[in-house]
This record gives structure tokens, sequence and C-alpha cells, in this order.
């Protein structure tokens, strides 16, 4: 990409997705096929994902969020169960443990990595914990090691919430080529996208034949004419037009992935050791960045006032995430504000600055220097 061409006067937006023209022509071949649910473009992404996971099996649906249900279904998970999660993540995270029955027991996240805290989780296992949902925040792998191995002490089963992880590296290996249960998300703001979609990586033969009942009405057929329901499923099968597009994508994806780092790289170099907002944990090389989200100072400037006065200089920002727990549904089940500090300070501080592979190095300069002027001229 060349970083020497680009309009000051247009509108940066905190994310935007890449769509080539190739991969533009090969959804206009899908549609002129005639084959536009699920069919030979949807088998060809899950092979291409599961080589690209080391061989791993893969099943495509609809989205994360359908992918992260139809694993808790799979792994046996139900009314009574508890499954331990962070307190800071979208809240499709918590809401599948509840729509399967199950209650989210939440804890909280590391200040910089937002990363769950392990030691949190080991003194949140109760004889009712039946699995751990991690999240990969922002592309940073979480603690595999340390991760599987509490998992294992207690037997517990992990569903890997690897929404913003397509392309993360845990010291040498990529997220989804190892583990329990590991889905991704392909909605249009993640690193790659199907337009909407997602998918999972592992499983057991009887998880993953779950998993495809979950997605297709609980159907088998049986000869040419015969149907049995064996579950009340729903429907969440990836079309082979959203396929197509994921094709493409996944194509690019490590070149996406390391434009991403070294915009990032560049956000760090500019502000060095006296940035104005705190900085993110920076990571290693296996980190994806699917989000690049520093705190405010709030005793500054309030976050409204920053989304606008950014927004007056022509660049998005978006907010990644609040506090799962203050939300009134969570509040329903016993939640309250003070339980998970650093989740609730993210939550209040948090601000998602530009970062995407079509962005050039200036624009990560205009973001500095514009967060920077605000951020100061509001001190002043």
């Amino acid at each position: 990409m060349n970083d020497s061409s680009r309009q000051t006067d247009s509108f940066l937006p905190f994310t935007r997705p890449n769509i080539d023209e190739e991969t533009i022509a090969a959804v206009a071949e899908v549609l002129r096929s005639g084959w536009l649910a699920s069919g030979p473009k949807v088998a060809q992404l899950e092979a291409q994902l599961s080589q690209y996971l080391g061989g791993r099996p893969v099943r495509s649906q609809t989205s994360a969020t359908a992918g992260m249900e139809m694993a808790l279904l799979a792994c046996g998970i139900g009314a009574g169960d508890e499954v331990i999660t962070p307190a800071l993540s979208f809240v499709a995270t918590a809401n599948v443990i509840v729509r399967v029955g199950a209650r989210p027991i939440f804890v909280d996240v590391g200040l910089d990595s937002r990363n769950v805290d392990l030691d949190q989780v080991e003194a949140a296992i109760t004889p009712r914990t039946r699995a751990i949902m991690p999240v990969h925040f922002a592309g940073l792998p979480v603690d595999m090691e340390r991760l599987y191995a509490i998992a294992g002490k207690h037997k517990l089963r992990v569903i890997e919430d690897a929404a913003h992880a397509i392309g993360s590296v845990w010291r040498g290996r990529r997220i989804g080529s190892f583990g329990d249960l590991v889905c991704f998300s392909f909605h249009p703001n993640k690193n790659i996208t199907t337009i909407e979609g997602g998918a999972i990586s592992g499983g057991t033969p009887e998880e993953l034949k779950s998993i495809e009942l979950h997605r297709w009405h609980g159907q088998v057929k049986s000869g040419v004419d015969g149907f049995d329901t064996l579950l009340a499923g729903g429907k969440y099968n990836l079309s082979d037009v959203a396929a197509a597009v994921g094709l493409g994508q996944l194509k690019r994806l490590e070149g996406f992935n390391a434009r991403r780092r070294a915009l990032v790289a560049r956000y760090f170099e500019l502000w060095g050791k006296d940035a104005p907002l705190r900085l993110p944990e920076r990571g290693d090389e296996g980190h994806s960045w699917h989000v690049f989200t520093p705190l405010l100072p709030l005793k500054s400037i309030s976050r409204p006032q920053f989304i606008e006065a950014m927004k007056a200089r022509g660049i998005g920002v978006g907010v990644h995430y609040p506090a799962i727990h203050l939300f009134s549904a969570y509040r329903a089940l016993g939640y309250r504000e003070g339980q998970f500090p650093n989740a609730e300070r993210i939550g209040r501080e948090t601000v998602t600055l530009p970062l995407f592979p079509a962005m050039h190095l200036q624009d990560v300069e205009r973001v500095v220097a514009a967060a920077t002027a605000i951020v100061h001229g509001a001190r002043t």
C-alpha cells in the first residue's frame, strides 16, 4: 500500500472492510450460478479454514454468536450450569450462556490486556461450573497454557470467544489450531469478513454432528425423500454468497494482519511513553489487532466530548465495550456496580480509534495529532 497518497479532507472511520474486485467478481459468479444458499463455496471455505488452522475440523455459521451458542449446546451445557466469562466483551459472549439456560459467572479483566484474569477464573469455580469462555480481546491471546491447565485440573470445557482473533498466534501456534472449541467472527468490522458469519474450529465427531443439527433445524435426511428432526434446531447455515466473500478475504488475511500491526506500531511510536491516553497492552507479533482501544483521561474530557471533537476533525471513534454486568439484563441476575473495577473503568473510558488495513501511516499521524490536541486542550 502506498502511504504517500491520501485525502486529508476525507472522513476517517474507525473501521472499514476491504473488499477487492476479484472478490466482487466471485460473488457475481455465485449469483449467476443459481446456488445461493449453503453449497460448494461453503464447503470450500470450511476446507480452506481447516487447512489454515492446521487441519482441525471447521464448521461455518451465520455469526460467532450462533457459533458460541451451538458450541455450548454441543458440550451439553444448559439449565443449572455455570460458565465463567469476562465482564468485558461484546454482550453476545454472555447472552449465549443465558440463552442455553446456564448462568454467566463474570470475572474481571486486566486493565491493559482486557483479557480475563485467570486468578479470578480459578477462584470462581464451583461444583456447578461446566466451562470457561475466555475472550481473546482485540486479538491478544489469553495465556493458553495456564487457561488449559486450569480447565484440565477442574475437568472443564473451554469455549474460546475468538471473535477478534482470526490470525492471532500463541507461541507459534494459531488460535483455533489447538484447544477445545474455538469460535471466530467474520462480521464486517472483523479482520476478515463474510458480510455476516463465523466459524467453529475443533470438536469431536459427536459435537460436530450436534453443531450441524443445531445449524439446520435438527434435520437429517434418509434416501431421496426421507426426513427426520432429531432436535429443535435453529437455522444458522452460511450462504455461498457469504462464503465467496470469505474465500477472497482469507487469501488476504496475513497481509491484513501485518498491516494492522504496522499501523499499531506507528501509534505506539508516535505516542511513546507520553501518550495523553492510556494505551492497551502491546503484546507481540502474535497479536492480530482487531481494534485499538486506549483509555481516555476522564478528569480532562468526557467521552462524548472527545467523540464529537474527533468527529469535527473528520475522524470516527467507536466504543469497545461497556462492562456487561452493568446492563439491565445482567443487573437483573444480581450483578452490581463495583464488582469488577477494571471492566467498569475500561467500559467508562475506552475509545476505539481508527484501525483497518486500507489506512495510511499518515492517517495514524492525523489521529494522534487530533487526539493529543483535544486532550491537551481540554486540560488547559
